[in-house]
């Protein structure tokens, strides 16, 4: 039996960030099992926001569950106050399990992690790097669309993750009990230059991408002139040191399959048009 067997009457999952990348996905998938579930945001009911602690508890409420991710990121300053005191509120209010989205090679996010454990929560850590959908849902979006991928990651490699493969894998940690107590370290199947991605990507739609190597100390004042917080420029700028440049078989671990590569990913993506600049054609 799986946590909240006993359809749409059982108790909610709140999915915190449950409108981001990986948590409107969770979403849709335990809405196909007839779960319920509870979105954590600043548009739910009730309104959830990460700034406002008087939202958490109202959001908490008769939850079972919780899909804990932090905005802006869990290496930000501040944030594992904010966890911890999110988590202990969690437990004391009856959650049960608790699965925290992780970053991959983040000291601020070990911290984290291991605040969630102080409270004595069921928890279940799934640590990410870097996601395949970060060039079509996110900031790398524009500079794919503009042909040049500029970041000061040199010839650095990364595991490249798709978020299909981490909603699979935190669905089978909310609705299994054999995964309390499990950290799973989530990596794509091979490792990636930016270059390389640049080139999966202009094969699957048919134009020039290009990646554009820039030193780190002329991308923190390009973010800044462009009106990012300087925590965000910080972190992007100083991110792609090749501290998560190795393997790890956390999917397999998790959900017994190999997760999905990054071409595969690209050529499903360029179908839809996202990548495709105003006025032009897909080439297919």
């Amino acid at each position: 039996m799986t946590q909240n067997d006993g359809g749409m009457d059982a108790a909610p999952t709140l999915l915190v960030g449950g409108t981001g990348k990986t948590g409107r996905r969770v979403a849709a998938r335990l809405r196909r099992r007839g779960l319920p579930v509870r979105i954590g945001s600043r548009t739910g009911t009730p309104p959830f926001d990460w700034q406002t602690e008087h939202t958490w508890l109202p959001a908490l409420r008769g939850a079972a569950a919780v899909y804990l991710t932090y905005a802006p990121d869990l290496a930000f300053p501040g944030a594992v106050e904010k966890v911890a005191a999110f988590a202990e509120l969690a437990v004391t209010n009856g959650v049960n399990r608790v699965v925290l989205l992780s970053g991959r090679g983040e000291e601020g996010a070990l911290a984290s992690e291991q605040a969630v454990r102080d409270t004595g929560a069921r928890l279940t850590v799934v640590r990410c790097g870097v996601f395949n959908q970060n060039f079509s849902e996110d900031f790398l979006l524009q500079p794919v669309l503009d042909g040049e991928i500029v970041l000061p990651a040199g010839d650095v490699a990364e595991p490249f993750l798709d978020a299909e493969d981490i909603a699979d894998v935190v669905v089978a940690a909310l609705t299994d009990p054999r995964h309390i107590g499990r950290t799973y370290e989530l990596t794509g199947p091979r490792l990636l230059t930016f270059a390389d991605v640049a080139a999966e990507i202009s094969r699957a739609t048919d134009r020039d991408v290009r990646y554009v190597a820039v030193d780190v100390e002329d991308y923190r004042v390009a973010l800044a002139e462009a009106g990012m917080p300087g925590e965000f420029a910080d972190l992007l700028a100083t991110i792609f040191d090749g501290r998560n440049a190795h393997l790890d078989d956390g999917a397999w671990q998790a959900i017994g399959r190999q997760p999905r590569d990054f071409a595969d990913y690209a050529r499903d993506t360029a179908v839809t048009g996202v990548w495709t600049p105003a006025g032009k054609d897909i080439r297919r």
